[in-house]
């Protein structure tokens, strides 16, 4: 019998929900940083076995919005919650439930989809400490496991992936056997140099900064992918820290992307990086929905 589901990685900003799934599907498709809401779109990617598929959903952490993006992001956390059969949600080792995460375990437990607790970076805490994070949820939600991993370490990811297959209903394949992500590959290119831009840059200016790819060809015989991208941002100040002294920021995070890209596409690139201003883009309806971002597509 196959076995084949969708399962939503839910929780707070900045709990590890794109590491997780980048562990569990064996590839790095979402971008990853210490800063809270890295992820702002839904993200899906295939983990095919012999024994079941499962399509992974890494949505934007739950947080109290700012703007219009924020709003966006909150929302397409949300409306994953109905649409699949497994929810994983995670949450960091405090044997404390805070605000949020006793609005979000609320709404889990209206809902029909088995939740699996997951508590996240085990590797920073003692057994001891880990027994009072568990006791602190375990009745507070309608939990069908309470798993402990750390994923970024890779701890219990199989001991998860068994309680997955263990879970979801028999089914089809919905996606080739080869296949591990649905994201467009320039989407996931301007997300890999907005990850170097998080790393490199500062405070608030990475969350106001959104990366357009101009153009991507192949240059003759040789194979090399020549990408143009733009660096969208909202003041004057914020260009000039992204750009640097004698322009070594660009450079630096031209750098760092374009590993990531050559390991992606598997083959030599040049990387073109340019700076623009639209201010307040993340208020603007219209800069929004050409970004990809349009809440009345969420339902």
């Amino acid at each position: 019998m196959f076995k084949s589901g969708f399962i939503s990685i839910i929780g707070r900003a900045n709990v590890g929900k794109s590491t997780l799934m980048n562990k569990l599907v064996g590839e790095k498709i979402a971008i990853m940083s210490n800063k809270p809401q890295t992820t702002r779109n839904r993200i899906q990617t295939i983990l095919t076995t012999e024994d079941f598929q499962a399509i992974f959903i890494d949505t934007p952490g739950i947080h109290n919005p700012k703007n219009k993006l924020g709003e966006y992001m909150v929302k397409s956390a949300q409306t994953t919650l109905n649409q699949v059969d497994i929810i994983l949600y995670l949450v960091e080792p405090e044997a404390r439930v805070g605000k949020l995460d006793s609005e979000i375990i609320e709404k889990l437990n209206t809902l029909d989809s088995k939740v699996f607790l997951c508590i996240n970076k085990i590797d920073s805490i003692s057994k001891e400490e880990l027994v009072k994070v568990i006791e602190a949820y375990k009745d507070k939600g309608n939990f069908a496991e309470v798993i402990p991993i750390s994923a970024y370490e890779g701890k219990n990811i199989n001991n998860l992936l068994n309680c997955i297959n263990k879970y979801l209903p028999e089914g089809p394949k919905f996606f080739p056997d080869d296949m591990i992500t649905d994201q467009p590959e320039r989407q996931i290119i301007a997300e890999l140099i907005r990850e170097k831009a998080l790393h490199c840059l500062d405070q608030e200016i990475p969350h106001g900064i959104m990366i357009e790819i101009d153009s991507m060809k192949t240059k003759g015989k040789s194979n090399l992918i020549e990408i143009d991208a733009t660096i969208i941002c909202e003041r004057e100040s914020h260009k000039r820290i992204i750009i640097g002294t004698q322009g070594q920021m660009i450079k630096q995070i031209g750098t760092y992307a374009r590993r990531d890209i050559e390991h992606l596409l598997g083959s030599k690139i040049y990387l073109e990086l340019w700076v623009k201003i639209k201010k307040n883009w993340r208020e603007s309806d219209f800069l929004l929905k050409n970004y990809g971002y349009n809440l009345k597509e969420l339902v």
